[in-house]
Formats: structure tokens, sequence, C-alpha cells
């Protein structure tokens, strides 16, 4: 029997699109995800995996990254063990103590959003990473912090999607060239140069392309590359126990320049490797290689981890992070064209965010209740965008 015309046609494989299909087959939506490239083939390819709190002051970006880190803990018991869930909490460390002050006001707006932020003296920053600068003033842990596999967890997302409910089909290595439309300007699904996927919704989680979809609809979404990149050491003992960066990361993510940012964020992984970023510039999609951000984050990382310092690199990769001028997503339906829904722009928290991303997509096409206020991060705020 042929098959139905799926409910959603999803474009993006990335680890936000698997998790917008897995909930939305959860609701009982029939979806189809179509992607120009391999599953997690972007941006989630390029990441470290990281799910944190940590980083984020009380608002909006923190309740749903509060939401998506419930979540995946609930999808760590679901998915295989190859997404490489680790609950290992985030250790903010700060160098002074006008450093420590600052950090100690943004924890307590955490707190109060729900987060556990524990303060820790010099002392203590050395019984729970041994490794670290000994002169360091102090800092903060934040156990709600982890880490994932991002690659292996877009892949087991899309693999488990089938299992619940009519289940998710997925075309690789197809672009979509053209949104189909009715009488009315509605969309009724996209073109590729092998099909046609019909579907009263489409979704936009393209991630740093996301524009590039938003035009095909007509509309403008003003989503910028932002590079980053990370090295990747030779395979060691666990040295490092935490995800742990330096207090100024904090501000690096919340800055809109366009030069070049790094602050050092180490972590180990299971695997042994230690993975070490994290720089920020936007210089559209160069994909060449910066000497200069790659002798930033090893001095940064020797700096914070002495140890490090005549450990091998043995490759360093990046990728482009989808940024926002505002810093929030855009997630829901666009008021500009029936039919088409967003799920885009996450810049550096995407993996993270993916879950509560998800969950509000599914509760947006099915009518539920949205497990939090999500009017700040509708799609609406762009109407008045230039195209």
């Amino acid at each position: 029997m042929p098959r139905q015309s799926p409910d959603l046609v999803i474009i993006g494989a990335g680890v936000v699109g698997a998790a917008c299909a897995y909930y939305a087959a959860r609701a009982g939506l029939r979806v189809a995800v179509v992607d120009r490239g391999p599953v997690a083939g972007g941006t989630t390819g390029a990441g470290e995996g990281n799910l944190l709190v940590s980083d984020k002051e009380a608002g909006p970006e923190l309740e749903l990254a509060l939401l998506s880190a419930r979540l995946w803990r609930e999808l760590a018991l679901e998915l295989p063990r190859e997404i490489e869930y680790e609950a290992k909490g985030g250790l903010v460390v700060a160098a002074d103590e006008a450093t420590v002050k600052a950090l100690r006001g943004f924890a307590d707006g955490q707190r109060a959003a729900g987060v556990d932020a524990v303060e820790v003296g010099p002392g203590e920053l050395r019984e729970l990473e041994p490794h670290l600068a000994p002169d360091l003033a102090g800092g903060f842990l934040y156990p709600q912090d982890a880490q994932v596999q991002p690659a292996q967890a877009a892949a087991r997302l899309l693999a488990a999607a089938p299992g619940v409910a009519p289940g998710v089909e997925v075309y690789l290595g197809e672009e979509v060239t053209e949104l189909l439309r009715g009488p009315a300007g509605e969309l009724r699904g996209v073109r590729t140069a092998r099909r046609d996927l019909l579907a009263p919704a489409v979704l936009n989680a393209a991630g740093t392309w996301g524009g590039a979809v938003a035009e095909l609809a007509g509309v403008a979404l003003p989503v910028l590359p932002r590079r980053g990149f990370v090295l990747v050491t030779e395979p060691l003992s666990r040295v490092v126990r935490h995800k742990v960066y330096a207090a100024d990361y904090i501000a690096d993510v919340a800055s809109g320049s366009a030069s070049l940012q790094s602050s050092a964020v180490v972590e180990g992984t299971p695997a042994g490797p230690v993975l070490i970023g994290a720089t920020r510039e936007r210089v559209g999609f160069d994909r060449s290689l910066s000497t200069e951000a790659l002798r930033r984050l090893a001095a940064q990382a020797a700096a914070l981890f002495p140890v490090l310092a005549d450990v091998r690199v043995l490759r360093t990769y990046h990728g482009f992070r989808p940024y926002l001028p505002d810093h929030l997503p855009a997630i829901g339906p666009d008021p500009r064209v029936p039919g088409l829904f967003h799920a885009c722009g996450h810049e550096g928290a995407g993996i993270g965010l993916a879950p509560g991303t998800g969950a509000l997509i599914a509760a947006f096409l099915t009518g539920a209740a949205p497990a939090l206020d999500a009017a700040p991060f509708a799609p609406a705020r762009f109407a008045g965008a230039p195209l």
C-alpha cells in the first residue's frame, strides 16, 4: 500500500530537527524529514554536545534550557547508550574576587528560576578538579549541566521515532528547492529534485541555513553564521571531570560582536580525548582555518589546566552557529505564511535546547498546551525584517 502523506515535513536532520520529529511523532503525527546532506551534517556534527543551564541568565532561554534538561534526562533512559549522555555537571571558574562577585549575582538570579548553583571556594575547586590552575579565586558548580554525543543523539532520535506513533520517514541527500503553495498562499509541502513531499505543515529546522529556507517562503529570518573552532587532544586518563569554563565565556555567549572572541571551555569525554572550545566570530560561511583562534584556545586551556600544556592536539574541527540578533531561537508558527513553522536560530545552544524545542513544536502542531510561555520565541518578532 502507498504511504500516507505526512502531517509535517521537517527541513533539517540536525539535532533540533530530529527532536522535533521525535516529539511530533510521539504526539501522533506522521512526519517526513528531508536534508540536503546526512544526519547531523551541519552545526550538530560540529558541536561539543553541551547541555548547559550554567551560561544562561534568568529569562525565557533559561526556562527552555531547564525544560530541555529534564527531557534529556528522560531521553537518556529511552535512547541507546551510544548518545553518551553524561550528567557531569559544569564548573564555572573565576580568576579574581571581582569576577566571583559578578558570578554570585548571576547565580542568584538563576536560583530564583530553578537552577542549582553551588558556590565553591579556591580549595574546593581543586577537590572538584585536581588539575586546575592553583591561583583561581573560586567559582560555581552547576550539577544540572550535562553532555551528549550530538551526532549520535540526532541519529538515535530519528531512529527511535518510528517506534512511537506512525513514525518518521527520512530523506537524506535531497535539497529542498521549492516550498509548494496552495491557492491561498498556504504551504502544501516541499519539492526536491527527486520528489514532492506534500503536507499541511513545513518546519524550518535548517539551523544556520534557516534564513535561506525562510526566503523560499518569501519571508525574512535574520539567521547569520557564527563560526567556532574546537580542539581535540590525544586520549587521556580522566584529567577533566566536569565541563569547566572561565567566567568570560558567559559574556561571549551573550555578545553580539562580529569579531573573534575566545574563552576556554574544557571537558573530558568517555572515549578519552579532551575537547577544548570555544571561539565565536561572524565571518560568513568562511571555512578557512584560523591559526589565531586555535592559538588562543590552546593558551587559554593550558592556563586553566597546566597539565594540558604538553598534551598533543590530534585534530581540530569547526562549524557555524545559527545566530539571531536577540540571542533567542525562533520557535513556532510564522504568521506571514500559513503552514510555515520555524525551529532554528539557537546559536551554540541548539543541542541543549533541542528536546524543549521539539516539545513546543509538537504542542503548536497538535493544539496542546505548551510546557512554557513560548511568546518570546515567536517568529512574528521578525515580521518587519527586510527580505
